[in-house]
């Protein structure tokens, strides 16, 4: 014997988290094992819905900070195996008898090997070497979303012959369900399995999958998990999103695709799941009546089927006009000029089966907004940013992370765009998911408004400035892909790479006035 930011034909899927981010990947060319780091993000994600658990994984979290490989075999006392836990359309669990456990029946699982780029990915190759069954007929559930279900701990006797002692396993367990209505044929690896079968659920060998199982109350249906945006203007045209060139981390990159992604535990519904991920990856577009429209499937960058929810709607606009956040460009299309692109076929058939159920307006596409006395209306976005001073009168400030979309490697405050809420909530949020900073929105005033245009041609963006006179927590970096570390900044003394509009607010805020702009 032997979790992801990973890119569909229009979503990104999002596991939480034993996979690496797909910058990750950048300028690697073989697979890499999952890291320390890595897992060590799925472990405290796992005991944050199963903090009980803490202690029995003690000697796991102990490894993660050792510098040795968890994942290696050869790592003592214990190291990561994992396993795929294979739910059918009855919600029977997959068993298989491994021979070197003794004929224990057990769900398919092992060691992971160095090509495993994560734990997910170990767990659907030990599912197809030991039972047959390939990554593309099994699908995540809406409940896990690529989490692992379960960490069990065993001990492992001593094997003499493999000059192996007695240490112990800690796995992590993945649930599938099955893509199709029946179950695949179950090609058994004869060397290392004897047999297999599909157990009822509470039949289960392992008490404590047993146990997780049946709370979740899994029933094999699978769902979608992802939501994709196919946007039109009404006149036959389509946005498309041409996405970043990553072949090791994005499944058919470099190619156009949907504006889309997958969904979180946080998101309420499949349309939540969709307006977060367009208010994260182009902020200040806003389509108009959006509806379901049809369930695809596409394949993850490892192989399994994904249920995609497609939601149609409507937008009339510039798309260059657009601050990009992710991906290479957004343009119109035709559907004439489908055949010209790098595009699943899947999309393209996608399109112009809606392009053939819904003829194009008589009505033009509305002009793109004019800017500098024009008439028409211009959509700002709204960005909330936190000023704390310390019993000192220093200021808190963030040094972003190096690969971040905005302002790379400069200091920064705590700050995030609105969503689909008020301006405090959105503050509140982020300072608790950003720093882990607890604030009453009673303990908040508005201190300063900055209006930017960060670069000529962009959308305007209005700054909102908080301060909060109270608040509990100490800052502590709970984002590390966007913020490396947090440090008080004496007002006089701030750092030579600091944003622009944060250096004119600190200085504003300090003489009292409300208002400033920056780029008009």
């Amino acid at each position: 014997m032997s979790g992801t930011d990973c890119e569909l034909y229009g979503a990104r899927l999002r596991f939480d988290q034993s996979h690496v981010r797909p910058h990750d990947f950048e300028g690697e060319t073989m697979p890499m094992s999952p890291s320390s780091t890595a897992i060590r993000r799925t472990v405290e994600a796992y005991l944050g819905r199963h903090p009980g658990e803490r202690d029995a994984l003690a000697g796991l979290l102990a490894a993660l900070d050792r510098s040795v490989d968890a994942t290696a075999r050869t790592t003592l006392p214990g190291h990561v195996t994992c396993s795929a836990v294979v739910i059918d359309r009855q919600g029977r669990v997959l068993h298989i008898r491994h021979r070197a456990t003794g004929g224990l029946m057990l769900a398919p699982g092992g060691h992971i090997e160095p090509g495993d780029r994560t734990l997910l990915a170990a767990a659907l190759r030990e599912a197809a070497e030991e039972a047959g069954i390939a990554p593309g007929a099994l699908c995540l559930t809406r409940q896990l979303l690529g989490s692992p279900i379960d960490i069990d701990v065993h001990d492992i006797d001593a094997s003499p012959s493999k000059g192996e002692p007695a240490h112990r396993h800690y796995d992590f367990r993945y649930v599938f369900c099955l893509a199709g209505e029946e179950p695949p044929a179950i090609a058994l690896q004869d060397e290392e399995v004897s047999g297999a079968r599909w157990l009822p659920q509470p039949d289960v060998t392992s008490p404590t999958l047993r146990a997780k199982l049946l709370a979740a109350r899994l029933d094999g249906s699978p769902e979608p998990v992802n939501a994709s945006a196919l946007i039109h203007d009404g006149t036959g045209r389509y946005l498309l999103h041409l996405r970043d060139h990553k072949p090791d981390a994005i499944w058919q990159s470099g190619a156009f695709a949907l504006l889309g992604g997958g969904r979180t535990h946080d998101d309420q519904s499949l349309e939540g799941t969709l307006l977060r991920e367009l208010s994260e990856e182009v902020p200040d577009l806003r389509p108009e009546d959006v509806k379901p429209y049809a369930v695809e499937v596409a394949t993850s960058v490892d192989g399994f089927s994904v249920p995609v929810l497609v939601f149609a709607c409507r937008w009339r606009g510039d798309p260059d006009r657009l601050a990009l956040h992710e991906g290479v460009l957004l343009r119109w299309f035709s559907v004439d000029e489908l055949d010209r692109l790098r595009l699943s076929p899947a999309t393209r058939d996608l399109i112009r089966r809606h392009a053939a159920e819904n003829p194009p307006d008589s009505e033009p596409a509305v002009a793109p907004p004019v800017w500098g006395g024009g008439s028409r209306t211009v959509l700002n976005g709204i960005g909330v940013h936190l000023h704390l001073e310390d019993a000192e009168g220093r200021v808190l400030l963030g040094l972003r992370h190096p690969e971040s979309k905005y302002a790379g490697d400069t200091w920064h405050y705590l700050a995030g765009r609105c969503e689909q809420e008020s301006a405090l909530s959105c503050l509140v949020r982020e300072a608790r998911e950003e720093a882990g900073l607890v604030i009453d929105p009673a303990d908040v005033e508005l201190v300063h408004v900055v209006h930017v245009v960060d670069t000529p041609g962009s959308l305007p963006l209005m700054q909102l400035v908080f301060r909060a006179r109270r608040w509990e927590g100490t800052p502590e970096v709970r984002e590390p892909d966007k913020c490396l570390t947090w440090r008080w900044w004496p007002r006089h003394e701030l750092p030579d790479r600091l944003v622009p509009y944060t250096r004119t607010a600190i200085a504003a805020i300090s003489e009292g006035r409300p208002y400033s702009q920056l780029g008009w």
